[in-house]
């Protein structure tokens, strides 16, 4: 894939991507897997694998300190520094109606070979379709005899995350200057 950063100058100014869970499976990983198309089309296909998470910026859709790319799903997550490392079980996503559309796994880059990392503050959130909706996509795919299996897509949001738990906001001086109010116990005032 060509240099990502040209194609976002196309975008209108003012133009923020911050998709929840359920925009991300339904608005742009399920037209995806259905080959259906989607204006405008700014997510773009990456095989994250070669890529380092610090290389991304330019190759996938940047916004702010997080990247989101589609990606082939695949057990080989071996990159040329390190690897992706599961961190745990899969969590359902569901539209707003209750509906379970897709299942979201985090990911942890570690440096070095596998079972022998350095574990780093790099995330990667990974969205696929929940099996039901893949199913159908997979038979209408057959039907249809497309090359590619589409149903197999998935779509990544990779960030780096802060050591303090901190969600990247700074706090203003009027929230500091309350923050600190909660210190005036330990000061005595002068009595008249």
């Amino acid at each position: 894939m060509g240099d990502y950063s040209s194609f976002n100058c196309n975008l209108p100014p003012g133009f923020r991507f911050y998709p929840t869970d359920e925009e991300l499976v339904v608005h742009f990983l399920q037209r995806k897997a259905a080959i259906l198309p989607y204006h405008p089309d700014i997510i773009p296909d990456l095989d994250l694998y070669p890529y380092d998470p610090w290389d991304l910026n330019g190759k996938a859709m940047g916004e702010g300190n997080k990247w989101y790319f589609y990606s082939r799903r695949t057990q080989q997550r071996v990159t040329g520094s390190g690897h992706w490392q599961s961190l745990g079980v899969e969590e359902p996503i569901h539209t707003s109606g209750g509906s379970k559309v897709g299942m979201k796994k985090y990911c942890a880059f570690y440096i070095g070979e596998p079972a022998q990392g350095v574990k780093t503050n790099w995330i990667m959130e990974e969205y696929r379709l929940s099996d039901s909706a893949s199913t159908n996509r997979e038979t209408r795919s057959r039907r249809n005899s497309k090359i590619n299996d589409y149903s197999k897509w998935v779509v990544c949001r990779v960030y780096e995350n802060d050591d303090n738990g901190d969600d990247g906001t700074e706090l203003s001086c009027l929230d500091e200057v309350f923050l600190s109010l909660d210190d005036m116990d330990e000061i005595s005032l002068p009595e008249d």
